[in-house]
């Protein structure tokens, strides 16, 4: 089945007297400020010019929409930047790292306020900046403050559970979790505030200092909440970078004084900036990198479901997920009219601006990915593959119509390459064997998602497939939340675990405080106590 024409995606892009009032671009943001050691310090450098996805037709011509500029800094401003989080651990003898944690707690109550205040600002910020729709930049925006009030809980949670000594063949301890020093962290474009803060918020709350470095893509967003960040918390515990990665961040690594790597990206840059570091051993790296999740539709699967879980698997923010399904395996009995479904749901799809009530399908922000994901097509149609739904591979200027690939073979670019945008690859099978093979043989293992309805069949799926990916959906897409499950990752697609719990002890470490059951060393423990003369060594209990 040929695609045919789909002639209205010429007219994606509105005059700019169609786009409603609240969502206009009053003026442009050129960011001239950066933090560090609690300063918003001036810059009169070099700057990036941030260029929307987001095209306005004026007086007949198509223009891409400037939203502002950031700094362009240097290692140099970097290195101060590093200085200044140094100074304010200070070896864990900083204020930030001994404050108690009820108080910490009471900073970043401070600054979610400070946050919600900016609501508005950051949610139009990301529509312009990376497309993504009203309705999902507000669920970011929501979904990011619940998960640091369920972060603010979870603490609360382990510091009651440690809030009491433990006796032990004659020994006497306390046993707390303690931060690790200075945290350089880095987000995703895709998902720049949420996927960014599930990092920086509990690596803050354990009393790290933090270098934060903005996406590339998703960049100007951040600068609304910075003055938030500097009166909320103790100088130097929040500075940020700005700059080419390639740029800025190596020398920070090469220093030696980085303490946690916490990066949403690419596997092979993660690979490059720990090898820098020259004391790996005291380097923790807490890492969500590249997935190819599978889905997996059997012979017997409900097709109604599997291709409505398919669509949101495949097609959430254009395909734009680490979680999202990139490539179907698909019984043979099944795949005709699995297709046939496919093509018919993604038809219904409403394409067009963010702001636009309803819309499934928007501009992509990477400039060069509309041209990728054509190669990608162009590879597959050379080595047999078709697109098979009407209009699919379309692109107009940054939007690209979701194209349904079939049947994709292993000698293609989309068999293996994470295409991180709207192609679906589908992928005909005839034994099981082979997509279990091809999970094995991954060099990814993030999720799976089975969709079928023989339960005998599932639960011999569900054995071997649990030692190959670290979360396995039956008939639901493969996703990351709700944020108190725990998300990872095998092989090249992460290391550590994130979730609300788990994230407070990726960003810290348990320590002890013990002494023999002596008269003389009760007596020490129940002064300390007593005087609230420790701020680690306390009973106290945090409501």
């Amino acid at each position: 089945m040929i695609a045919t024409s789909l002639s209205p995606i010429a007219d994606i892009f509105p005059e700019a007297g169609q786009i409603p009032e609240e969502f206009r671009l009053k003026q442009a943001i050129h960011q001239r400020e950066y933090l560090v050691d609690g300063q918003m310090r001036q810059w009169d450098g070099t700057t990036h010019e941030v260029l929307s996805p987001i095209f306005v037709r004026e007086n007949g011509e198509l223009k891409r929409q400037t939203i502002g500029s950031y700094p362009l800094t240097t290692s140099a401003e970097a290195t101060e930047a590093l200085d200044a989080a140094v100074r304010a651990y200070d070896n864990g003898r900083g204020e930030w790292p001994t404050m108690p944690i009820a108080d910490r707690i009471g900073c970043m109550e401070n600054f979610i306020a400070r946050m919600r205040e900016k609501k508005a600002e950051v949610v139009n910020l990301l529509m312009w900046e990376i497309g993504k729709s009203l309705a999902d930049a507000n669920k970011e925006f929501d979904r990011t403050v619940e998960y640091i009030y369920d972060t603010i809980d979870a603490l609360k949670d382990v510091d009651r559970s440690s809030s009491r000594f433990i006796i032990e063949q004659g020994i006497v301890g306390q046993i707390r979790r303690s931060p690790l020093g200075v945290v350089l962290c880095m987000g995703p474009f895709n998902y720049p505030l949420n996927e960014t803060y599930t990092t920086l918020i509990p690596a803050i709350l354990m009393g790290n200092t933090i270098l934060f470095k903005p996406p590339k893509h998703g960049t100007l967003l951040h600068y609304p909440m910075l003055e938030a960040f500097r009166t909320c918390f103790p100088r130097g515990v929040v500075n940020t970078i700005y700059g080419r990665g390639n740029s800025v961040v190596p020398d920070l690594m090469k220093s030696g004084k980085i303490n946690v790597l916490t990066l949403i990206g690419s596997s092979k840059v993660a690979d490059q900036l720990k090898k820098m570091h020259p004391k790996v051993n005291r380097l923790r790296a807490v890492l969500g990198l590249d997935a190819k999740n599978a889905g997996i539709v059997l012979a017997n699967a409900d097709l109604e479901l599997a291709v409505k879980e398919s669509i949101l698997g495949t097609l959430s923010f254009n395909g734009q997920r680490c979680t999202a399904i990139k490539i179907l395996f698909v019984h043979r009995a099944v795949a005709d009219r699995f297709l046939e479904r496919l093509g018919q749901e993604i038809a219904k799809l409403k394409y067009g601006m963010p702001w636009e009530k309803g819309v499934a399908l928007t501009p992509l922000p990477e400039p060069n990915k509309p041209a990728y994901l054509n190669e990608c097509l162009d590879d597959a149609r050379a080595h047999g593959a078709e697109v098979v739904n009407a209009g699919g591979g379309q692109t107009f200027q940054s939007f690209f119509y979701p194209a349904v690939v079939y049947p994709v073979n292993e000698k293609m670019k989309l068999y293996r390459e994470e295409q991180f945008g709207p192609i679906i690859p589908v992928v005909p099978f005839d034994s099981i064997e082979e997509p279990i093979g091809y999970i094995i043989d991954s060099d990814h293992g993030q999720q799976v998602s089975i969709f079928g309805t023989d339960t005998g069949q599932i639960a011999q799926l569900i054995d071997p497939l649990v030692n190959q990916v670290s979360r396995v959906n039956i008939n639901a897409q493969c996703q990351r939340g709700p944020d108190k499950f725990p998300f990872t990752g095998r092989k090249d697609s992460a290391e550590g675990t994130l979730s609300v719990e788990d994230a407070l002890r990726s960003f810290s470490i348990r320590t002890l405080v013990a002494t023999k059951m002596t008269e003389e060393n009760k007596q020490i423990l129940n002064d300390i106590v007593e005087g609230h003369k420790s701020k680690f060594l306390s009973t106290k209990f945090i409501f």
